[in-house]
Order: structure tokens, then C-alpha cells, then sequence
């Protein structure tokens, strides 16, 4: 091939590249479009992105999972999804790029990341059996056959495309002329029929142009045929998952709480400082935290929603309605919860009012011994529909606490992201082994013979809640003005409660901060400091003591086992 003719089928190539890559996205959309809308008749959980973003949270190291929460927050998941997403177009990229060359491995690839969304699917804990892995299958037959076709465009000959004074590319079939000389690598029409030295294994069906006589018509119609067609798929099938919630949210709307039979009692005037920037001493539902692994929220009808309790140890084992609960005595209490993944200083605390079942009663009915009293097991392990594990002591469940199964988050019923239509609470241990959301099942064992969710992952079995504090105001790095500055924030120690905080400016001696009025053991209590603040860099820290003497540690641990502890500072610089 002479070098003019070489320059000239470079930018050909190098487009043709490019359209391939297209291809390969326009697929990938493809394949994700038709899973969302196959997901509509299996469930939202077995779409291919949910299925594999809920198998990396599975799969997912402690520490980056922390990491992950650290520097994300409550958009953990999202950001989980995003990336998923973009992993998926990079392939998909690729994998047409690759088709442009070898169409048939190409298609095969995507058909490969489909099996790996459907095996994703079928082994989550929550998987309803073979039917979840439906939705990355046929998402993946569609993104191959769609990869296929719009490359086979850019294969494809355009009539009309070779110029009368265009010498044949190698490998083009041409009719020979009497006396005319073929050019080298020309094959000649004859009895024998053309010849085709082409390495590609689909080039044995088509002429070459050197890249100049591609289907653009054909390619152009198509592509677009195919994008407006995934965008349709898409957009029906996010539409009709989005209905399967409806059903859900009426039932949730129809719910009318009954009166607590045993009520909270007013919250304190003195609870609540009148500091600018201290929390809130009751959390608003929608700004309390979320930490779960559930890609999706489940929403449950509260109509058909039941839950078990059985196992070790129950005499009567019990299946129990939403409507069943709502009829039994109701209680209504103020109540601190914390996530295990809260680093010091961090935002994962919220308190709140829950209106729900006493749990110890319902076990009790049904025969229930704590391992204090005898009982056979010591572990109380709850299940979500999402198909999470939480396991709990029994003995903290039934030693007189304000353990429930909660309705209502105050004063409604519960959202759905904070697990409607029931949940856990149990004050004084973190989340992980005690709020359990969602959840459809109680089946009582030992520790021995069981290891819940975060068990396995290297969290401890138990996890009482651990004395910690935190500075709300001033902010890191703020710069007040000189004179007397107002530091406050909040403490806890649930099931212990609050006794003494203390501040340090620099390494100076601690002072005592004043203490607003404490509601009750198991929420956090507020705390202000008035500081003469001078000029210039400053650090300010502060310790808890809780109602069992135990003081705050200065030691820095991280949340892995079983919660972070420390002390909390932040720097500042007055004016």
C-alpha cells in the first residue's frame, strides 16, 4: 500500500473506531434500558446495576465500606451506582471498539457481563430465585444483538461509494477487463470465484472499500432507532417500578397511629439550647442519617406485610400483621441512636420519638426465657426483606429497657427509609446489632451457632453504645470574634446518660460545661461552655462522663469493631 494511500484510509479507520465505541455504548444503554424495564415484572432488586452494587457492598473490605461513609455520607450509594455506571460505559466502549474488528467477541462480551449480573442477582440474600437473574439475561441479549447489527452497519458496502479512478483496495472483488492488469492483492472474478485473504472472521462476507463505503444512512437510522427505543424501555420500566411502590405508599398513607397507651413525657423546656448552630434536640425525620446497604428502599405494603417469631427456645412461635400491632399497647419514647460507623465528631446521631411495641412482651408471649433467667438462646437475629441479618442479646432485649418494634418515627408512621412498616429500636446499643429496618422475621439462636451480616465482616457480636461528644459550635476553622464565644454541642451515652462535659481550650485545665436539662438516659443531652476567647489560633476540646462514672477516653480508635472513640476538637482562629 503506497504511503498516499495509507494517509488517506487512517482518518477512515480512526472513525470507524470511534462509531464502533458508539456502538458499544449505545448497546451497553441498550442492555441496562431493557433490564429496567424486565426488573418491572421481577422486582426493582434484580436489576443488574442494584444486583451488582448490592454484591460489592457484600463483598466490600470494612475498612473501605468506612472510608466510603467517612468521605460520602448518606451518598455512599449513589456514588456506588455512579461508579458502577461508568464502569459499564468504559467496557461498553471498549467492547465496541473490539466489535469493529472481531463483531462476534464483541457481542459475546456483553452477553458475559449479563451472566455476571444475573449470578450477582440469584445469590443476594434477598433473591426470590432464578427469576432475578431475568433481567440482566435478556438486558444482555439485546445489547449483543444491537452491537451487532450497528456494527454490521459500519461493514456494510454504500452503493455508489468507489470513484471511477480509485485503484481497488486489497482484498476488493473486481470484474477484470481484457489486457487490463489486476493490482496486487486484487482478487479477479472468475469460474473459481472471488478470493478473500481477509484474517476477520466476518469479512468472508463483504468487500472492502478501505473504509470509505460504510452504511452511514444505515448506521445513522439505526443508532438512532435503537437510542429512542432504550430511552423508551428505560423511562416505562423506572415508570412501572416506581408503580409497584404506589401500593405501598397508600398503605402507608391510609396509617392512622392509635394513642400511646404509655406516653412519652414532655421533652424538657431546658433541653433545647438557644445556641445558634447546636443540633436540634429532636431530629426531623427527613434529616435524621441513613446507613444501610439496601441500594433500593424496599417499600412494603403494610397490608400484606407479617412477621415471624420463632426459634430456639419459643414455645408459641407467632406470626404477627401491621394491623395486629397497632391493636396491641403501644409505647412512646424518646430515644438516641447512633451508627457504629459514626467517626468522632461525626453526623451518624440522631434522636428521635418512636411510638412502637414493647418487644420483651412479644417475646415473653411466646415463651421466651433470656439466658439470664435460663432461656436456651442468647441471640435474637431479625431479618429485613432486603435480606439483612442484624443479631441482638437477648438479655438486652428483655432487661427492661424500651426495646420495640417501632410504627411510628415522631409522630407518623415510620418513612420507608427509615424502614416502614416496622423496625427495631433497642436504646443503648449502636445500629448494626439492634435496628434492624424492614424487618419480617425474629428467630431466636446463640452466637455460637450463628454470625449475623456485620458479624462476618469482622464487627463484634456486641456493641453497646459508647460514651461520646461532640462540639457543634464553633465550626472547624471558624473565625470568631474576640471576647466571649458560646461552644456547645451534644453528648451520649444511651441506657447510661450524661453526667458531667468538660471543654479545654489548648492544653489548658478542663472547665465544666453547663448541662441543659436531660429528658431521659437514652437520648443525648446538649451542653454550652462560655469562652473568653482571645486572639489569635486556638483548640478546643471536649470529654463526657456518663451516669456510671465512666469518663470519655482520649484514645483514638477506629469504628471498626465495635465504634470509634476519642475525643472530639476543632481548631478556630479569633479575630
Amino acid at each position: 500500500m503506497t504511503k498516499e494511500r495509507k494517509d488517506r484510509e487512517t482518518p477512515a479507520r480512526l472513525a470507524r473506531l470511534l462509531l464502533g465505541a458508539l456502538s458499544g455504548l449505545l448497546a451497553g444503554f441498550a442492555a441496562l434500558a431493557v433490564a429496567e424495564l424486565v426488573s418491572a415484572a421481577v422486582r426493582p432488586q434484580a436489576g443488574p446495576v442494584i444486583a451488582v452494587g448490592g454484591a460489592a457492598i457484600d463483598r466490600t473490605p470494612a475498612g473501605v465500606k468506612d472510608w466510603a461513609i467517612r468521605h460520602f455520607g448518606t451518598n455512599d450509594k449513589l456514588v456506588l451506582q455512579l461508579g458502577i455506571v461508568a464502569v459499564l460505559a468504559l467496557l461498553a466502549l471498549l467492547l465496541g471498539a473490539v466489535a469493529t474488528r472481531h463483531r462476534r467477541s464483541g457481542a459475546a462480551g456483553v452477553l458475559l457481563f449479563g451472566a455476571v449480573g444475573a449470578v450477582a442477582a440469584t445469590s443476594r440474600p434477598d433473591s426470590t430465585g432464578s427469576s432475578d437473574g431475568l433481567p440482566s439475561v435478556l438486558g444482555a441479549v439485546a445489547g449483543a444483538l444491537l452491537l451487532y447489527v450497528l456494527v454490521g452497519r459500519l461493514r456494510a458496502p454504500a452503493r455508489g461509494t468507489a470513484d471511477a479512478g480509485d485503484a481497488p483496495a486489497r482484498g476488493t472483488v473486481i470484474a477484470a477487463d481484457a489486457g487490463a492488469a489486476p493490482a496486487r492483492g486484487t482478487a479477479i472474478a472468475s469460474d473459481a470465484g472471488p478470493v478473500d485473504d481477509s484474517s476477520d472472521e466476518d469479512t468472508a462476507q463483504r468487500p472492502r472499500t478501505g473504509g470509505q463505503g460504510w452504511d452511514r444512512r444505515g448506521f445513522v437510522i439505526a443508532a438512532t432507532a435503537a437510542a429512542a427505543a432504550s430511552a423508551g424501555a428505560g423511562l416505562l420500566g423506572r415508570s412501572l417500578n416506581g408503580k409497584g411502590g404506589e401500593q405501598a405508599a397508600a398503605s402507608r398513607k391510609r396509617v392512622r397511629l392509635p394513642a400511646a397507651a404509655s406516653t412519652a413525657a414532655p421533652i424538657p423546656k431546658g433541653a433545647q439550647l438557644r445556641v445558634p448552630g447546636v443540633s436540634r434536640f429532636v431530629t426531623p425525620n427527613s434529616a435524621f442519617y441513613r446507613v444501610d446497604t439496601a441500594l433500593v428502599v424496599p417499600k412494603v405494603d403494610a397490608t400484606t406485610w407479617r412477621l415471624r417469631i420463632h426459634g430456639k427456645g419459643v414455645a408459641r412461635p407467632m406470626t404477627v400483621s401491621f394491623d395486629d400491632l397497632l391493636r396491641r399497647e403501644l409505647i412512646e419514647r424518646d430515644i438516641t441512636l447512633t451508627c457504629v460507623s459514626n467517626e468522632v465528631g461525626g453526623p451518624f446521631v440522631g434522636n428521635a420519638r418512636w411510638t412502637g411495641v414493647r418487644l420483651a412482651d412479644l417475646l415473653a408471649e411466646c415463651g421466651v426465657e433470656p439466658p439470664s433467667r435460663g432461656g436456651p438462646a442468647d441471640q435474637l437475629v431479625a431479618r429485613s426483606v432486603d435480606g439483612m441479618t442484624i443479631g441482638t442479646p437477648v438479655d438486652d432485649v428483655m432487661d427492661g429497657r424500651d426495646a420495640m418494634l417501632a410504627v411510628g418515627m415522631n409522630g407518623e408512621p415510620l418513612p420507608f427509609d427509615h424502614g416502614f412498616p416496622v423496625r427495631m429500636v433497642v436504646p443503648g446499643l449502636y445500629g448494626y446489632v439492634s435496628a434492624c429496618k424492614w424487618i419480617k422475621d425474629i428467630e431466636l439462636t446463640t452466637f455460637d451457632a450463628y454470625d449475623s451480616y456485620w458479624v462476618k465482616r469482622k464487627w463484634a457480636r456486641t456493641a453497646p453504645i459508647k460514651t461520646e461528644s461532640r462540639i457543634d459550635t464553633p465550626k472547624p476553622f471558624a473565625r470568631p470574634t474576640a471576647g466571649t464565644v458560646m461552644v456547645a454541642g451534644v453528648a451520649w451515652a444511651q441506657h447510661r446518660g450524661i453526667e458531667r462535659v468538660e471543654v479545654r481550650v489548648d492544653d489548658g485545665p478542663w472547665g465544666t460545661a453547663d448541662l441543659a436539662a436531660e429528658d431521659t438516659r437514652d437520648t443525648w443531652r446538649q451542653w454550652s461552655f462560655p469562652w473568653k476567647a482571645t486572639r489569635g489560633g486556638h483548640s478546643l476540646t471536649v470529654r463526657a462522663t456518663d451516669r456510671a462514672g465512666r469518663t470519655q477516653t482520649e484514645k483514638r480508635t477506629r469504628t471498626i469493631p465495635d465504634g470509634a472513640s476519642g475525643w472530639h476538637s476543632v481548631v478556630v482562629t479569633v479575630d
